[in-house]
C-alpha cells in the first residue's frame, strides 16, 4: 500500500526543489510558476486518486472472493462436522452391537459347554451301568413292542444329544463370525472418523488463516479509503489554490501595468549603500549564473528598474528583499551565496553596469522561462517582460 505521508513528503520536498530552482524573479512571474506547479500537483494527485480508487476496487474484489471461499470452507466444514457426528452415532451403535454380541456369544459357549458336560454325564453313566441297567429294564417290559420302544428311546436320546451340541457349536460359530464382522466394520468406522477428524482440522485451520488474510484485507480498504479520501481533500484545496492563484495573476497583471506607466526616478538620483554591488551580484548569481553575460545584465536591469520605478521600493535591499519576490531571497539560495560569495566576475560586471543605468531589456519589471502565450524580449533561456 502506498503511504499517505509519503506522498506529503514527496510533495513538500518537490515544493523545496521548486523554490530553490525557480528562475522567475517577479511575483506575477512566481505566482504564475506556483499556479503551474499547483496545476501540475492537482494531476499528479489526480493520476494516484485514480491508481488508490483501482486498488481499492482490486482488493474489495479480491476480499469478496475471499469470502465466498470462506463461506464454501464453513459449509465444507459444516458438512464435515455433520458426517463426523453420524459416525459417531454408527460407532456408538456398532459398540453397542458388539457388546450385545460378546455377551450372547459368551452365553453360547457356556450352553454349548454344558450341553456337552451333560452328554459326557449320560455317556458316562450308561457305560458304567451297562448291562446291568439294561438287564434291569429288561425285566420289566411285557411286551416286544415296548422292547422295541425301549431300544428307540436309547437311540433317540442319543441322537439328539448331538444333534443339540451340533446346534449349539453351530450357532457359538455364527455368533464368533457375527463378532468378526462387527470388529471390522469397527476398524473401517474408526478409520472413517480419523480421516473425517482429520478433515475436520484441515479444514478449520484453513479457515483460520483465510479468516486472517480477509482481516488484513479490511484493514488494506480502510487504508486504501482513507488514501483516496485524502487524495480527495488534497484534490479540492489544490483547487482552491489554482483559483486563488489565478485571481492573484490577474491582479499581479493589473499591476504591472500600472508600475510600467508610473513615475520613474533617473538613475543618478538613486543613493546606493555599501552592500548593494556584493548583494545585487550575488543575486544575478543566483538568477541567471548559468546564463550568458548578456542574460545577467538583463536581470540586473529588471532590479534597478524597480528601484527606479516608483511602485517599488527605492532601494537594491528593499527591492530584493521585498515578501515574495525573488524566489532565491526566500528559498535561502541567496543566503548561502552571500554566505560564500558565490558571485562570479561577470556577475559583478553585470551589476556594476545595471548600477550604472545599463539596461538591455528596457523598463521591463519581470521575467521567468518562456510559457506559451507570454512575449516579451528573450535572453538566454528567459523571457522579459
Amino acid at each position: 500500500m502506498r503511504k499517505i505521508y509519503k506522498h506529503k513528503i514527496a510533495t513538500l520536498l518537490i515544493f523545496v526543489l521548486l523554490a530553490a530552482s525557480m528562475p522567475v524573479v517577479s511575483y506575477a512571474t512566481s505566482t504564475q510558476d506556483k499556479l503551474n506547479a499547483a496545476e501540475d500537483e492537482k494531476e499528479r494527485l489526480e493520476q494516484e486518486q485514480k491508481e488508490a480508487k483501482e486498488e481499492l476496487k482490486e482488493l474489495q474484489k479480491e476480499q469478496k472472493g475471499l469470502k465466498a471461499e470462506l463461506a464454501e470452507l464453513n459449509q465444507q466444514l459444516a458438512d464435515v462436522g455433520e458426517h463426523l457426528e453420524d459416525l459417531e452415532y454408527q460407532i456408538g451403535e456398532k459398540e453397542l452391537e458388539i457388546e450385545y454380541i460378546v455377551t450372547a456369544l459368551a452365553e453360547a459357549k457356556e450352553t454349548e459347554a454344558w450341553q456337552y458336560e451333560s452328554m459326557k454325564v449320560r455317556m458316562q453313566y450308561m457305560y458304567e451301568m451297562g448291562d446291568t441297567l439294561y438287564l434291569e429294564s429288561l425285566f420289566h417290559i411285557d411286551s416286544f413292542s415296548d422292547l422295541l420302544n425301549f431300544n428307540d428311546y436309547f437311540e433317540q436320546l442319543t441322537s439328539y444329544d448331538q444333534s443339540m451340541l451340533d446346534e449349539f457349536i453351530a450357532n457359538r460359530e455364527h455368533i464368533e463370525s457375527i463378532e468378526v464382522q462387527l470388529n471390522q466394520d469397527m476398524a473401517v468406522l474408526d478409520g472413517l472418523k480419523l480421516e473425517a477428524e482429520a478433515e475436520k482440522s484441515k479444514v478449520s485451520g484453513l479457515i483460520g488463516q483465510l479468516t486472517t488474510t480477509i482481516q488484513q484485507y479490511a484493514e488494506d480498504i480502510e487504508e486504501a479509503e482513507a488514501e483516496a479520501e485524502a487524495y480527495e481533500k488534497q484534490i479540492k484545496e489544490k483547487e482552491k489554490d489554482i483559483e486563488y492563484l489565478k485571481k492573484k495573476i490577474q491582479e499581479e497583471i493589473l499591476l504591472s501595468q500600472a508600475a510600467a506607466n508610473a513615475t520613474w526616478r533617473d538613475i543618478s538620483q538613486v543613493k546606493f549603500a555599501e552592500g548593494d554591488r556584493y548583494l545585487l551580484a550575488n543575486l544575478i548569481y543566483c538568477e541567471a549564473g548559468g546564463e550568458p553575460y548578456v542574460g545577467q545584465v538583463a536581470v540586473g536591469a529588471v532590479v534597478m528598474n524597480r528601484v527606479l520605478s516608483s511602485k517599488y521600493p527605492d532601494t537594491v535591499v528593499g527591492v530584493i528583499y521585498q515578501k515574495s519576490q525573488f524566489s532565491p531571497a526566500g528559498s535561502g539560495r541567496l543566503a548561502l551565496a552571500l554566505a560564500h560569495n558565490k558571485a562570479t566576475a561577470s556577475c559583478y560586471k553585470a551589476a556594476d553596469e545595471a548600477m550604472a543605468g545599463v539596461t538591455n531589456v528596457g523598463n521591463c519589471l519581470y521575467f521567468r522561462t518562456p510559457i506559451p502565450g507570454l512575449t516579451g524580449i528573450r535572453i538566454g533561456g528567459h523571457i522579459f517582460y
